[in-house]
């Protein structure tokens, strides 16, 4: 299929929006990881970065800073029993505390400027195992390997003199990394849903789920809503906290659900690469609903002091070979730390 060629002005536009702020957080996973070595990247450099994209906002998280906590739980049909020997797959109920997210470090980010989303969840077990997994509204990332992310995020930072990024260099990106021009496609079409409610979050890297023969499956997952999707409209664009407030009225009126898919890799299907979609006939099994049923703000709120780390994984999943686990596991580990030392210290202050 051939693709339309995009000029530098609507690449420009597109990833000003969309892939900027996206980008910025995934080098921040690969540096926090050790995937950068010191002489392409170092800690400064990031962290100047992503301070100059989101500012210095003490006690919240680096990257979807702005978020708010959700309560409700996983009802398990069984069907994925078969696949993995996780007590969650079992036919039955585990409570689920989660978080609704935008990317980027700004907690006071208007909400239809970021329309990359994020739904964080952690199960809690039966047996005192957990289950955490962070998951985004896109199907796929931009590029993959450790130096593309890097020279992207260069090519996107906006000119001193501007405040843009620069076309030319974007462009010289584009023409070097063609491997991008699916998503910056995606991105070009790609109009926000007018709610969390109706997002479809996907968990972009591959695990592998452990039966009770030891066999190993690999997967993706993603949860996809019974809420009907509305795109974007002047009302949202004109209101700052929109999403947040949608969602807590539409839970003041009755839970809302998911279901949670689970995609199972055939023979030959790569799972190191998160920006390689694997076909659309490959099996999809449904493994059960994701209700939710409450919302409260983040700042003391359940989801504040849960790291969403991915590789919390109880019995039964286990990481596949893709790098980019590693590396977020690390960061999200560096963000913990440094956000509640903040909070402890602005407690102490008072």
């Amino acid at each position: 299929m051939t693709q339309t060629p995009f000029t530098p002005r609507q690449l420009i536009t597109r990833l000003a929006v969309i892939a900027l702020v996206p980008l910025l957080f995934i080098v921040l996973f690969l540096w926090g990881g050790g995937w950068l070595s010191p002489q392409r990247l170092t800690s400064d450099k990031l962290v100047g970065v992503l301070q100059q994209a989101g500012g210095e906002h003490p006690g919240f998280r680096r990257n979807h800073a702005k978020g708010i906590c959700v309560i409700g739980r996983f009802i398990s049909n069984g069907n994925a029993s078969a696949l993995s020997r996780a007590s969650v797959f079992a036919a039955g109920e585990t409570p689920v505390i989660g978080r609704f997210a935008i990317a980027g470090g700004n907690p006071s980010a208007p909400d239809y400027a970021v329309p990359v989303r994020s739904l964080a969840l952690a199960f809690q077990l039966a047996n005192g195992e957990q289950w955490r997994t962070g998951m985004n509204a896109m199907p796929f990332f931009p590029v993959s390997t450790v130096e593309q992310f890097y020279e992207l995020q260069v090519a996107s930072l906006p000119d001193p003199a501007t405040g843009k990024p620069n076309p030319e260099k974007f462009k010289a990106f584009v023409q070097k990394n063609p491997e991008i021009m699916p998503f910056l496609a995606w991105a070009k079409q790609n109009v926000p849903s007018s709610s969390w409610a109706s997002d479809r979050f996907n968990s972009l890297n591959a695990f592998r789920f452990i039966d009770k023969s030891g066999a190993a499956h690999l997967v993706r997952w993603s949860v996809v809503p019974h809420t009907a999707y509305q795109p974007i409209g002047a009302a949202q664009k004109n209101d700052n906290d929109f999403l947040q407030k949608d969602i807590q009225q539409r839970l003041a009126q009755g839970p809302l659900q998911w279901d949670l898919l689970i995609t199972v890799a055939a023979k030959g299907d790569d799972g190191s690469h998160a920006s390689q979609v694997w076909p659309a006939d490959r099996q999809t099994i449904n493994a059960g609903t994701l209700e939710l049923s409450q919302a409260t703000a983040q700042q003391q709120g359940p989801c504040n002091d849960i790291n969403y780390d991915p590789l919390i994984l109880p019995d039964g999943i286990a990481a596949s070979d893709d790098p980019l686990l590693n590396a977020r596991s690390a960061a999200y580990a560096k963000s913990y730390n440094a956000r509640t030392r903040e909070q402890a210290a602005q407690t102490g202050a008072h």
